[in-house]
């Protein structure tokens, strides 16, 4: 049923790397379909079902003949000459490549992938969603047909040990990002140029214009540019801003390279429902108005989403410091100042020095939880006033991960009643 992947695993000594949800899938899978492997487990927490734990766990690579690593394990520090590395996501693509559109980028990926499947799922096609969206490929397997489409979503932590390329690749946008992971932004683009680095003659790269060199560099022979034109009405598109737009029409050029009409499944993008946490409206309360982009984690996406919203009057920036460069934003809030900057954690600590440094025009306050922030928000808003959380940070000081910290936003913003001294 999957003999390329049973293939490449039979008669292997098989180690399992990292047990969070993509390991205990890929065991499963093993146990299921080579139930007289020999397969451990090896991940830095003791918990049930891992033999190797510890300190020392990834010394356990050179016992096994091959490892199969899960996304969230680093080896940025770790020698791994000698060790045959895979990953589900390189297994699937050996077995199912031409079946499988897959999307990556900085920015906008799962967006991007959502739309391809509801674009796909509205008008008829057998669509199977998988990867970073949340959903392990293995556990995807026993659904797909000759006639499914495969949509998958992949990370840089997903495609840094693969050695194969799904039919068409759909990138986005390459910013820094997870320096913590990768160590350098010359590994991370690495990775995430391996969604095209694998593609044969018949393959395609769905890329906006600003990755064209890059591409080419690759050797990828067909080539689709998402700066096309579409008869799309973009006023009714529910997802907003220009970046999105693109992300629409990437999505469009990944169905057409499938021998989709564009004119078919063009309807259906204004039934989309936007994803939570990407420039979320949350409504209007106390006279401010709300909009949670808590998946911002880079410069990039809060600038972006300032440009998209057209008015900021409240800004929220910080979070986890990966040691990115927040240059572009300062610049960008040095030319278009917020009134209002509230910064928190190591990283909008960074973020406001360099603010300082070169003067920018704001009000500049720290807060150490949301709440001070709100507080804040209620004696220094107005009426009509908007409050953007984009913070431009990783979440993992404070939160469990972008979604805990935008659900935490949007039920301050629904509880938020302004100063009675504000007259309003």
């Amino acid at each position: 049923m999957f003999d390329i992947i049973l293939n490449r695993l039979r008669g292997k000594r098989i180690l399992i790397l990292g047990f969070g949800r993509e390991g205990k899938s890929s065991l499963a899978f093993v146990k299921k379909y080579l139930p007289e492997a020999v397969v451990a487990v090896a991940d830095k927490n003791e918990m049930e079902g891992v033999q190797y734990f510890g300190t020392t766990y990834l010394d356990a690579m050179f016992d096994y003949d091959i490892v199969i690593k899960t996304p969230g394990i680093s080896l940025k520090d770790f020698d791994t000459q000698g060790v045959e590395i895979t990953s589900q996501t390189d297994l699937f693509l050996s077995q199912f490549h031409n079946q499988t559109i897959g999307i990556s980028g900085t920015k906008g990926k799962s967006t991007t992938t959502s739309l391809i499947y509801h674009l796909l799922k509205e008008s008829g096609r057998d669509a199977i969603l998988t990867g970073n969206i949340g959903i392990p490929c293995f556990d995807v397997m026993e659904r797909i047909k000759p006639e499914s489409i495969v949509v998958y979503e992949l990370s840089a932590h997903q495609l840094e040990y693969v050695h194969n390329s799904p039919r068409v690749g759909v990138l986005l946008n390459v910013f820094e990002e997870h320096l913590d992971h990768f160590g350098t932004f010359e590994r991370y683009k690495s990775a995430k140029f391996n969604l095209l680095r694998f593609m044969g003659d018949d393959d395609f790269a769905v890329v906006h214009d600003s990755l064209m060199l890059e591409t080419i560099g690759l050797g990828v022979n067909n080539v689709v540019f998402s700066n096309m034109e579409f008869d799309i009405d973009e006023d009714a598109l529910p997802v907003l801003g220009p970046h999105n737009l693109l992300n629409v029409k990437a999505a469009l050029c990944a169905i057409g390279a499938y021998g989709i009409d564009n004119r078919e499944v063009i309807p259906y993008l204004y039934t989309f429902k936007p994803l939570e946490h990407r420039l979320e409206p949350v409504g209007t309360f106390g006279g401010v108005t709300f909009v949670n982009d808590s998946i911002s984690t880079i410069p990039q996406a809060a600038i972006a989403a300032c440009q998209t919203l057209g008015r900021v009057d409240f800004l929220l920036l910080g979070g986890f410091d990966r040691d990115i460069d927040y240059t572009p934003l300062v610049d960008f809030m040095a030319e278009d100042p917020v009134p209002h900057l509230l910064f928190t954690g190591k990283a909008g600590e960074r973020m406001m020095q360099l603010m300082k440094a070169i003067g920018v025009a704001s009000h500049l306050v720290t807060y150490r939880n949301m709440e001070e922030a709100f507080d804040y928000l209620k004696s220094h808003s107005k009426s009509g006033d908007v409050c953007l959380l984009s913070p431009a940070a990783s979440s993992y000081d404070q939160y469990k991960n972008f979604e805990e910290r935008g659900a935490k936003f949007k039920r301050l913003a629904q509880e938020f009643v302004s100063s009675s001294h504000n007259g309003q």
